[in-house]
């Protein structure tokens, strides 16, 4: 018997997955414990549209990083800190401030573990990566300054 499943079934599927199940399995245990539905028309129209639904959701996550990515992609951010007097920095610039002045200048909202830059001690100019979603990486400047 052909079954959809509703949750992880350990030996038989994933969450989403048309199976074939014995007859007896899918009628005393599966489908008792909400476990899995027979992949009858209606189920099977279901099945698809939940498909074809986190296809679009994914197409839109990527469609939007790309553009974020674009829009930063080559940019300089200046970042002002202070420092002793032979230049090194008191503490760090760190993702967290970055993420800050990504937000400031670009109003995009970017989580600092995203952003994998060197450590930053000393004035200078850097480079930072920005990973929006898998594959898509934005290059930034950073230059700390007084």
């Amino acid at each position: 018997m052909k079954v959809i499943l509703n949750a992880d079934v350990k030996g038989l599927g994933k969450k989403g997955e048309m199976v074939n199940a014995s007859d007896g399995y899918a009628r005393n245990f599966l489908f008792p414990k909400n476990l899995a539905v027979e992949a009858n028309a209606t189920a099977m129209n279901e099945l698809k549209n939940r498909e074809a639904s986190k296809a679009h959701h994914i197409a839109e996550e990527k469609k939007a990083a790309t553009e974020a990515s674009d829009k930063i992609n080559g940019t300089e951010i200046v970042i002002k800190a202070k420092a002793g007097a032979n230049g090194k920095l008191f503490g760090a610039v760190t993702s967290k401030e970055i993420a800050g002045e990504i937000k400031a200048k670009f109003g995009l909202e970017v989580d600092k573990k995203k952003i994998s830059v060197a450590d930053i001690k000393s004035y200078g100019e850097y480079t930072a990566e920005v990973k929006f979603y898998n594959g898509i990486v934005a290059k930034l400047s950073i230059k700390v300054t007084e």
